[in-house]
């Protein structure tokens, strides 16, 4: 990334070009980013091609104004940040269920982050409803934040790791839990961008995935809440959990939304694709 890419990009955050690669700068950019970009699965129903080359979501985040899932977001973040001098490792993760199975491989993409005045950072922006600051990684103690309570534990062994009747141990492996329930299952092996493409073409086919199954485009609001559109139900979450529900009953209201809500300017209102 040059550094007119790099200024580009912290424009669109609203973000003054920091002088060093601290963890307070991490944390303003972590809650900026989430705030400014959406999470958002808009390409997956409107035909468009998901790339993960930094260049193309580099066109998209900062060129086109959109938003995108984990692998786009959070690749594109990682990637600013290592050209604002942070160290960063791309990790891969599992999905928890809500009935407790872990999804597939590649399910999920963080960032692992070093800064300079020391420890390492779980950052992830592209989780949908997580964290508004970078996590800790190396505590294993509870970890308050806007959006709940976090803590990071050792991983247990899953049913994959079971060979011969005898559970494997997944020492290396970390469970991130949010208000005591396991979001993902993170590997701490560095991977690169490319190692994603599997998953992010599945999510993007397959009918299993619920990214193929609705429509989703959130964020965080300045407040600490949350906006989410979903198809052409209007939602609006307070930071106190109160909630606000608005059906949009025409396009007119929907291209509106997203232009005026989450700075999305769309030609038309996507739809999910059937079949």
């Amino acid at each position: 990334m040059n550094s007119a890419e790099v200024d580009a990009y912290l424009s669109r955050l609203g973000v003054a070009h920091p002088a060093w690669p601290t963890v307070d700068v991490l944390r303003e950019l972590h809650l900026s980013h989430l705030r400014t970009v959406p999470f958002e699965n808009l390409s997956i129903h409107l035909g468009e091609e998901i790339v993960l080359e930094e260049k193309r979501l580099l066109d998209k985040l900062v060129g086109a104004r959109r938003g995108g899932f984990c692998y786009e977001l959070n690749g594109a973040f990682g990637a600013l940040l290592a050209a604002l001098g942070y160290e960063v490792t791309l990790l891969a993760a599992r999905v928890y269920s809500r009935e407790g199975r872990l999804g597939i491989p590649y399910d999920h993409l963080a960032l692992r982050v070093r800064t300079v005045d020391g420890g390492e950072w779980l950052a992830d922006v592209g989780f949908g409803a997580h964290s508004h600051f970078p996590l800790a990684l190396e505590a294993r103690s509870e970890q308050e934040d806007p959006a709940g309570v976090f803590r990071i534990v050792e991983a247990g062994p899953d049913e994959a790791g079971v060979r011969g009747g005898h559970r494997l141990p997944e020492a290396a492996d970390l469970d991130v839990v949010m208000n005591g329930r396991p979001e993902y299952r993170l590997e701490t092996r560095p991977r690169v961008l490319g190692d994603f493409v599997t998953g992010a073409w599945w999510h993007s086919t397959s009918p299993a995935s619920h990214f193929t199954q609705s429509l989703v485009c959130s964020r965080v609001t300045e407040d600490g809440g949350r906006i989410t559109l979903s198809g052409r139900t209007f939602k609006t979450t307070g930071a106190d959990g109160a909630q606000q529900e608005r059906y949009l009953a025409t396009d007119e209201e929907v291209l509106a939304t997203y232009r005026e809500r989450f700075g999305v300017e769309l030609e038309r209102v996507p739809a999910v694709r059937k079949g």
